[in-house]
């Protein structure tokens, strides 16, 4: 599929999504999104980046001194996030509307970054992971919280057929994890099983450039 069409059609299921995608997403995905900030292994004053940030579920789960950057493709999520940053009075964020792709930031401008259900959701998800290694610092943690294809040869065979469908509703359903680390020149460090099944994959890696 071209990858500005299937941009377009991710921009229009989180336009969708974005009434109810707290109170679909919240309490299923919330022991993911906990452990994966906690990993990040926030320390004073670090500055963060959050790829795919969405409606802000994340943001109650920051000290209140980190400097995060949040940034999402969808202008109606992020009105939700804007409100949630208001209600929470965290002075030390920004958000912005960008193509994670493309991220209009400079080499080396963050400690450590993170992405919470979102590299699945991308059409790029290669380029989305280059240009988060590029903006974190050298020696600085990535954490990716996400679905990946099973290892398993039916379930992952289930997966490669729901796979037209998914993609549709706005993610894929069968991205590899190891192929994808090793496009990006990233090795994980950690991994960990979260969420109902353990379904989903907590992946902690160091920016060793």
């Amino acid at each position: 599929m071209d990858v500005a069409l299937e941009k377009r059609q991710v921009e229009r299921a989180y336009e969708f999504y974005a009434p109810v995608y707290d109170f679909i997403f919240d309490w299923i995905f919330a022991p993911g999104r906990a452990a994966a900030i906690r990993h990040l292994g926030l320390e004073p004053n670090d500055s963060v980046l959050e790829v795919g940030i969405g409606t802000g579920l994340n943001l109650p789960l920051y000290p209140p001194a980190c400097r995060l950057t949040g940034i999402d493709l969808s202008q109606e999520m992020l009105d939700k996030a804007i409100e949630r940053v208001q209600e929470l009075a965290m002075p030390n964020v920004t958000l912005k509307v960008m193509d994670a792709t493309s991220l209009d930031f400079g080499d080396n401008e963050f400690d450590k970054a993170v992405a919470t259900y979102t590299i699945s959701a991308v059409p790029d998800p290669v380029s989305v992971l280059r240009e988060m290694r590029r903006v974190v610092k050298p020696g600085g943690v990535l954490v990716i919280l996400n679905h990946f294809r099973s290892d398993r040869r039916l379930t992952g065979w289930v997966e490669d057929l729901l796979a037209p469908v998914c993609t549709r509703l706005g993610w894929k359903s069968n991205l590899p994890l190891t192929p994808l680390l090793a496009q990006v020149g990233l090795a994980a460090e950690e991994v960990c099983k979260v969420n109902l099944f353990n379904g989903w994959r907590l992946i902690v890696c160091v920016n060793r450039k």
